[in-house]
């Protein structure tokens, strides 16, 4: 359903955490992390992107713990392009050198309420053996130039990845004005279900 008036904007409020990882054969990262959205989109209030503490297990805990908060408002006229947040997480090699330990990325709940997110994690993987032997020896191993290339499919397929950890979000999500523009995201109860779905897949992992 399009809109045709400029005025006519809905809002949606992504408030929350990056809670944390779980990478058991890393230790002392840190996360950064953005947002990538359509042309129809645009921040009102809030960082589009940011960076977390450095952090290091427990004796008590294989787990990596940030609870860094999220918060960020967009408006927009049109549902294409809902916004997605990129996360990248980073940390010393051998060497002491900052390497990239994963990508990943995961769309904004649709549903208003509570939402939480395992996402998994990914890395670049050198095509040829000494690539690989040579980057681990320099302290240089594979990026993306910009990490907000893991939100879209062009030019990924191209891409060997190796899957690595997983990174844990919890959201709150606030929309104002949606379904006067036509819009109906269903029922708040629906999000209870699929964070209970989400928190069973965090716990199995």
């Amino acid at each position: 359903m399009e809109t045709t008036s400029n005025s006519s904007v809905f809002l949606l409020t992504v408030n929350g955490q990056i809670e944390g990882a779980n990478f058991p054969d890393y230790d002392n990262l840190y996360c950064k992390y953005c947002y990538v959205y359509g042309h129809d989109w645009a921040p009102t209030t809030g960082l589009e992107e940011g960076i977390t503490q450095i952090t290091s297990k427990s004796s008590q805990s294989h787990k990596l713990i940030w609870n860094f908060p999220l918060e960020t408002t967009f408006k927009s006229t049109n549902p294409s392009g809902w916004p997605q947040l990129v996360v990248s997480v980073y940390g010393p090699d051998v060497f002491g050198n900052d390497v990239v330990r994963g990508y990943g990325a995961t769309h904004i709940p649709f549903t208003p309420g509570q939402h939480i997110r395992t996402i998994p994690m990914f890395v670049p993987e050198p095509t040829w053996r000494l690539q690989k032997f040579t980057g681990w020896l320099l302290g240089r191993r594979p990026e993306y130039t910009d990490p907000k290339v893991v939100a879209h499919g062009e030019g990924r397929e191209v891409t060997r990845v190796r899957s690595q950890g997983f990174v844990t979000i919890s959201f709150h999500i606030m929309t104002k004005d949606m379904k006067r523009m036509g819009y109906d995201t269903g029922p708040t109860n629906s999000s209870t279900v699929q964070s209970a779905t989400s928190s069973q897949s965090r716990d199995a992992q």
